[in-house]
């Protein structure tokens, strides 16, 4: 959706041409493409502006961030959707397990892109599906939206460049000790479409670091942090130290105690794309994650 941005130059700026002050506040090559094209994008004090304008201490810069894509094509799908925090520029959902992340085939109404989509319908507001943490269908807890484009470059910018940081919760098989770091190269399986497998020949550069928070008689709660984001990452970095979670339909099919992996995504850390201040977000457990642990019992 379109954002409409003011900015106050500060009186201990360096004189500046907008296009070099916007490229600092974290505009794209594509976004300042598109403005280009785009009547009426920048005004400065009360009269248009242009990339080459200097900006000089008290100026007022008014900046539109145009809208140049389209969610039409997502289904509109009713969700009873779980919203952690909302804002002009970022949206953070607790996502429930058995829900994709993005149409695919044979998963046209069912994602949480197509609740979304309903979601922002119903308040009269058009928005363009952009998901900055993707998490698999089973996988539980917090994700975040961007909901313009310029809050959607700058959070793939700080997913690039490790700055969100990630913490996963997950029950694991057996007595997984104190910490450690998995750092092992995941690729595609030979022969299957979506199966990964720690591969030293083929695989890219995975990291995973852990740490045993309490165990019980069969499984053991996991912390988790990553420092790449391959697919799978840590169901199979979790499997091969010999510590894999149950009810992985892939890695680990023992549904005795729970039928999903239970992984989540237990919290968010962040820095806000316009604003600049450190976000903070924690998504609770899930019942089934809880319930899958206590039945195990403690030791």
């Amino acid at each position: 959706m379109q954002r409409i941005l003011k900015y106050i130059i500060s009186e201990n700026t360096t004189p500046v041409t907008i296009l070099d002050f916007l490229k600092k506040e974290g505009f794209s090559r594509h976004i300042l493409s598109s403005m280009k094209n785009t009547p009426n994008t920048i005004i400065l004090n009360g009269e248009r502006g242009f990339g080459r304008s200097v900006l000089k201490p008290q100026d007022h810069l008014i900046v539109t961030v145009p809208e140049t894509e389209s969610g039409e094509n997502i289904i509109r799908t009713k969700m009873d959707l779980n919203i952690i925090y909302e804002d002009e520029d970022i949206l953070v959902i607790n996502k429930p397990a058995d829900m994709p992340v993005h149409p695919s085939a044979g998963n046209y109404e069912n994602t949480l892109a197509n609740g979304i989509a309903w979601y922002f319908a119903e308040k009269g507001e058009d928005f363009v599906y952009r998901c900055i943490n993707r998490l698999d269908r089973d996988t539980t807890g917090a994700l975040i939206l961007a909901k313009n484009p310029l809050s959607a470059a700058i959070l793939s910018v700080q997913m690039k460049k490790r700055q969100i940081l990630r913490t996963y919760l997950a029950l694991v098989d057996g007595l997984l000790p104190d910490s450690g770091t998995i750092n092992a190269p995941i690729a595609r399986m030979e022969g299957s479409v979506i199966t990964r497998e720690v591969n030293f020949g083929t695989g890219e550069s995975a990291i995973t670091h852990y740490e045993r928070l309490t165990a019980g008689k069969e499984y053991s709660l996991a912390e988790l942090h990553l420092e790449t984001g391959r697919t799978h990452q840590i169901r199979v970095h979790m499997k091969y130290i010999g510590h894999p979670l149950p009810g992985d339909y892939l890695y680990n099919p023992d549904y005795r105690r729970i039928n999903r992996q239970p992984l989540h995504s237990y919290q968010l850390e962040f820095t806000h794309p316009i604003t600049g201040k450190v976000m903070l977000f924690t998504a609770p457990l899930p019942i089934d994650f809880i319930s899958a642990f206590y039945s195990n019992s403690l030791k």
